[in-house]
């Protein structure tokens, strides 16, 4: 077979050789390359028969004697018409799209890519991959229940890149590093990691003198980031990250990865030549009038992604991931693009959403989408679908609305807390449809939502113009680190509200790394671009702030029923949260204030069948306020939280919650009580009349 076959796609260890097969509609000519060296000149190259070697528009080639780890490229031939869409550069040295790995030479020059000339040194290459080659030991996906799942949004390299971390430094920011502290993810109590980009990416992508940190400019769909390999050989990424997977579901824990198939590093009509541009532009990519880059990512171009090609590629590297990398999910980033036709249009039944929800290798595979683009389609609540659960970034803006105090944010908040109906209601799914979270990754972390009233960007070099200004945070009457204990105090108690809003609402929990810990970017709401201690988790946190992560921690045992052996069999406090009758109460039974000036609200929950009856007081007034409380036949309430009290009566073990006895309950100002009753029996020692 010296011509080999169209398929599959990519390269295939088969025969004593490799299979290669790329598709370009509008080529005229491809030559394959082989390297010894990420940076030497080829060292073989095999032109590919354009009528043997073609089968429609797919160029392939066998060639024998080449194994796992062989190094490769392609320079694709054909017309230069930008007018026309149609950019190929015989000259430039081209990664193939289904490429399983890749390498950066020393010398990488994303510039020289963008200008005429031979960059054949400098160019990034793929590396031929045996995805077979490797034992799983009986590993696979772990598809925990979402009722019970808490997401850990976090990235590889600066989860342990600080020298704080106690890794070694020779694995610090790796894959293997990340390995080193699951202990700490286990204790922490979250059930999945939800990874930022780990598809290979350019750092170069971002402005001069800085690097592209968070990884949003892929460049390669199927091939993990070397940069986050302790190894140097060109297959040592692939298996360093597969034994990362697998020793995360050894501890039970699933790995989501955030994934950008809505554009890609090549940027606009200036960009340089890495992949998709020069194999076969108007395919790949959406373009407008006279060629140019149509840019509803704010990224300089858009993937065609309905495209049929194109549409395949996608869910081939969903699939790929899962079967040969065993993740558990993705979280799409901009994912109304992808319900975007060629023309940019948005359509009602997108065909590579439908392809990616219904395609079996996917059943059981979580699926996040951020459900909005930079050019306005704004789809959350009607994102399409059966099996999507989306973002909702109106949990986040009004959860902080309601506890800074802003007018009119009680009655969205008694939304949000029981599964945001008013969003998602019509559409009669489960609650965990909505991903409910007050920070990510984009944006303030938690402490800085409490600590900064503006963004303080000036370090991105774009004098503070990027980045939301719309952040909808209170500073607690300080702008940034204070040194005052009544403002600290304050500070960690909202810290403590925020999150048990966010992980007690009926939903899908989500925060981001470090925020257990009150982690901190100086105001800098938008890091994409600062590798260092900017970002990077700071491991002396974790003493410095042990009163908010012991909160944390007892927090999410509850709310996913780890380490509760008494009730792994039972209901997890959310699932008995959406079954249960539901009142609604201000600080007196039953007259929930609903105007514009109420900063305060209860919640009665009780679910006759569990024997279980919890109330939920949110105080969000900058005074003291006495909640009535419902009267319980032969039964005392039990406190389990409140955010007013130091630690460790701030939170207690379930189990082991105080009784308490009383017409009404005592919240201080900006403070979260939970109290229960149950059958559970009392272990709690004293009961406690008052305060």
């Amino acid at each position: 077979m010296p011509h080999g076959h169209s398929y599959p796609l990519g390269s295939t260890v088969v025969d004593g050789g490799v299979n290669f097969s790329l598709y370009s509609r509008n080529a005229t000519g491809v030559d394959l390359l082989l390297f010894d060296e990420p940076d030497a000149p080829p060292s073989g190259r095999v032109p590919i028969d354009p009528v043997d070697g073609r089968t429609y528009h797919y160029w392939h080639t066998w060639v024998p004697d080449v194994r796992p780890g062989q190094l490769y490229a392609y320079r694709v031939h054909g017309p230069n018409d930008p007018g026309r869409g149609l950019r190929f550069d015989p000259d430039k040295v081209l990664l193939d799209p289904y490429g399983r790995a890749v390498v950066v030479p020393p010398g990488y020059d994303r510039a020289a890519a963008g200008v005429p000339g031979d960059n054949a040194r400098t160019a990034m290459k793929s590396v031929v991959v045996d995805p077979t080659a490797y034992d799983w030991e009986g590993d696979h996906p772990l598809q925990h229940p979402s009722a019970r799942t808490i997401v850990y949004e976090m990235h590889v390299a600066g989860f342990t890149r600080h020298p704080s971390s106690g890794v070694p430094e020779s694995r610090r920011g790796t894959y293997a590093g990340l390995v080193e502290k699951i202990p700490y993810l286990v204790e922490l109590g979250v059930t999945a990691v939800e990874l930022l980009p780990v598809f290979h990416f350019d750092r170069h992508d971002c402005p001069a003198g800085l690097v592209n940190y968070w990884g949003y400019a892929p460049v390669s769909f199927f091939a993990p980031c070397p940069g986050y390999s302790s190894r140097r050989d060109p297959l040592g990424p692939v298996d360093e990250f597969r034994d990362m997977v697998k020793a995360l579901h050894r501890a039970g824990i699933e790995v989501i990865l955030d994934v950008v198939f809505n554009h890609t590093a090549e940027g606009n009509e200036s960009g340089p030549f890495l992949t998709f541009r020069g194999i076969d532009n108007p395919s790949y990519y959406l373009l407008e009038a006279g060629g140019r880059y149509a840019n509803y990512s704010g990224c300089g171009n858009t993937v065609n992604a309905n495209h049929p090609v194109v549409r395949r590629m996608i869910v081939d590297s969903l699939v790929y991931w899962v079967q040969e990398m065993h993740v558990d999910g993705f979280r799409f980033d901009l994912a109304s693009i992808l319900a975007r036709d060629d023309t940019g249009a948005p359509v009602p039944n997108p065909p590579v959403l439908w392809d990616i929800e219904s395609d079996p290798a996917l059943a059981g595979t979580k699926l996040l989408a951020e459900a909005w683009d930079a050019a306005g389609l704004y789809q959350v609540g009607s994102f399409v679908g059966d099996a999507w659960k989306e973002w909702n970034g109106r949990f986040r803006d009004d959860v902080r609305d309601f506890f800074r105090g802003a007018p009119g944010s009680v009655r969205s908040i008694a939304d949000r807390l029981v599964g945001s109906a008013q969003i998602f209601g019509h559409e009669q799914r489960e609650a965990e449809q909505s991903v409910n979270f007050v920070s990510c990754h984009d944006g303030f972390t938690l402490n800085d939502v409490v600590s900064y009233n503006d963004k303080h960007n000036e370090a991105n070099g774009e004098d503070n113009r990027d980045g939301a200004s719309d952040n909808r945070s209170w500073n607690c009457g300080v702008e940034g680190p204070s040194d005052d204990p009544a403002v600290e105090a304050l500070r960690t108690r909202q810290v403590k509200n925020l999150f048990t809003v966010t992980l007690l609402s009926l939903g899908l929990p989500m925060f981001v790394m470090g925020d257990e810990v009150r982690r901190t970017q100086l105001g800098n709401n938008n890091a994409y671009c600062q590798d260092n201690e900017t970002s990077w988790f700071d491991w002396t946190l974790l003493d410095r702030h042990a009163d908010v992560l012991r909160f944390v921690r007892l927090l999410d045992a509850r709310r996913a029923l780890r380490s509760l052996e008494a009730e792994e069999e039972g209901l997890s406090l959310t699932e008995l949260l959406a079954r249960a009758d539901k009142a609604w109460h201000g600080v007196r039974l039953n007259q929930p204030d609903w105007g514009d000036d109420s900063h305060s609200l209860a919640l009665t929950a009780e679910l006759e069948s569990e024997d279980m009856v919890m109330h939920l007081i949110l105080n969000a007034y900058w005074e003291p306020l006495d909640f009535e409380l419902p009267v319980l036949s032969g039964r005392s309430w039990r406190r389990w939280i409140d955010t007013g009290l130091a630690s460790p009566d701030d939170i207690v073990p379930w189990q082991l919650a105080p009784a308490y006895d009383g017409p009404t309950y005592p919240a201080i100002a900006r403070s979260v009580v939970v109290l229960f009753t149950s059958s559970v029996p009392d272990a709690a020692g004293p009961e406690v009349a008052d305060r």
